[in-house]
């Protein structure tokens, strides 16, 4: 049987979301996302993701700026849908809204509810050292990310592995998961799992301010802070008073350096070796500010850096 969804969503891992639905038996008779933004340092208006490809594919869409606009209700009632389908949106709906849909509003999160809850999950799943997270796909209520689990599904985290990497397997594991959950639905054999409030953690929005490298932290605590604040805001440090953001770094086996933290032990060929508080910590790539992302080795013979030289704040 097929399942008529209004669709919410932003960006690239909604939008991975949205392809699925469109390819699968189901309609997707329109889509909600936020108006257009400046963005980039020529601050060029620019669509949304989902809004290209609603354009694209001839889907009706709405940008509303009011979740409450009577026009807007009385429009998303008309599609008499079964569902809604939430994923990345970036806006708490209103029970007004969420009351719409004929069985429930649906929302697929990145990470293993209760577990981060909020804007950044993969982000600080990353930052906490986390071994595994994956996705969840629950049935939606006014409070945020706290809705009854429909399904759950797990990966383990690589120890290099990025928050843009971590993104792109979760997206398509969460478009499978979505999939089969309002399969599931559909034949009525599914169970609702209520949240343990208990084990309720938290993922706010990142700031500029997490990107600061200390280094005097652990080696693993920063290079951490590296996978998980990419793209924005990066973690950086400071060189003759210039940022420098680190754009990959990777651990030193074994390493215990004698050595003031944020000196450079060493210039290889695959980067620099950097002391820490605890361990050394190999930096592969750099974004110089004013300058490219290069990768270190090319970033020290550019700057005549050399053994000794330090890395702190600005």
């Amino acid at each position: 049987m097929q399942v008529k969804i209004v669709f919410f969503g932003s960006d690239d891992f909604a939008l991975t979301n949205l392809e699925k639905l469109v390819a699968s038996e189901h309609e997707v008779l329109a889509c909600v996302t936020p108006s257009d933004k400046a963005k980039g340092r020529g601050l060029k208006v620019a669509a949304s993701p989902i809004k290209e490809y609603a354009l694209k594919g001839k889907i009706p869409f709405y940008q509303p700026d009011d979740l409450k606009d009577p026009r807007l209700l009385k429009e998303l009632k008309e599609f008499r849908c079964d569902l809604f389908v939430v994923v990345a949106y970036g806006k708490i709906l209103p029970i007004e809204l969420l009351s719409i849909p004929y069985v429930c509003a649906m929302n697929v999160h990145a990470s293993l509810l209760p577990k981060y809850r909020g804007a950044a999950p993969i982000h600080w799943a990353l930052l906490n050292g986390e071994k595994e997270t994956g996705v969840s796909v629950i049935k939606m209520n006014a409070q945020l990310d706290a809705g009854d689990i429909f399904a759950q599904a797990k990966v383990d985290i690589e120890e290099n592995e990025n928050a843009p990497s971590l993104r792109r397997r979760l997206a398509a594991l969460g478009a499978e998961l979505l999939l089969k959950t309002i399969n599931s639905l559909e034949k009525n054999d599914y169970t609702l799992t209520a949240q343990d409030s208990r084990r309720v953690t938290l993922a706010p929005k990142l700031t500029k301010a997490l990107g600061s490298i200390d280094w005097n932290k652990p080696v693993r605590v920063i290079h951490n802070q590296v996978r998980g604040l990419l793209p924005w805001p990066a973690a950086f440090s400071y060189y003759r008073g210039k940022l420098v953001k680190v754009v990959e770094s990777q651990l030193v086996a074994g390493s215990s350096i004698p050595a003031e933290p944020g000196m450079i032990i060493e210039i290889r060929s695959e980067g620099l070796i950097v002391s820490t508080g605890e361990g050394g910590l190999l930096v592969k790539r750099v974004h110089p500010e004013a300058g490219r992302e290069m990768d270190a080795k090319s970033f020290a013979v550019g700057y005549h850096m050399k053994a000794g030289d330090m890395l702190g704040p600005g």
